[in-house]
């Protein structure tokens, strides 16, 4: 994962945590702190960390202090911008010092629609994250990118929120579907906030 700041040049280099989510499962903490030791400069939590404590999630954010790293952003399920979720994806947040929520998985969705609706969602979210000083955001995959209707669901997405709610580009998804990136960044200025780097070709798929 790649994080960038408007404000900077220096674009910082992060983790997403899934990539380790083996080490993950047994023992969190130690795990943020051997990634921190690797000389990454933050880390993008997944949805487990919503089935945490506060007092753990202070733990965790301790361990982030520790090493010096920084989160950036959290994975989540859909159901984190639920009106019954979403004060608590907001005060974990928080704990965590993260400005991005971000929904990493729409869930099934029927019809662009369907895709109509999750942007109404993502932009609702939006709205109430305002007053914590947070933001949205949607990752796509591969999905995302394909036509469906004769239009993509990620351009059902741009059109329909505001334009604070970031749009996460996974590089490797996103070429899998055949769609330029560059020509996709240039489309959306400003919303490309972070990048998930990974590499994919049509001989050997994706690089692990």
């Amino acid at each position: 994962m790649v994080s960038a700041s408007a404000q900077s040049k220096r674009i910082p280099v992060g983790l997403e945590l899934y990539s380790v989510r083996d080490e993950m499962q047994k023992d969190v903490v130690g795990t943020v702190r051997r990634v921190g030791q690797m000389g990454y400069q933050g880390v993008e939590f997944y949805s487990p960390y919503m089935q945490w404590t506060p007092e753990y999630t202070k733990q965790v954010r301790a361990a982030l202090d520790e090493t010096k790293m920084k989160c950036w952003s959290t994975h989540n399920g859909a159901g984190s911008f639920s009106p019954e979720n979403m004060q608590k994806a907001i005060d974990y947040n928080g704990i965590l010092g993260s400005t991005y929520i971000v929904m990493a998985s729409a869930g099934r969705v029927q019809g662009l629609d369907g895709w109509k609706k999750v942007a109404e969602t993502l932009a609702q979210g939006s709205e109430k994250l305002k007053a914590a000083k947070m933001k949205a955001g949607f990752h796509n995959h591969a999905v995302e990118f394909r036509p469906l209707e004769g239009k993509m669901p990620m351009e059902v997405l741009a059109e329909n929120t505001p334009k604070e709610v970031m749009l996460q580009l996974d590089l490797g998804t996103c070429v899998e579907a055949g769609v330029d990136p560059v020509a996709w960044i240039n489309k959306n200025p400003g919303r490309i906030n972070s990048l998930h780097l990974k590499e994919w070709s049509k001989e050997n798929g994706y690089r692990s």
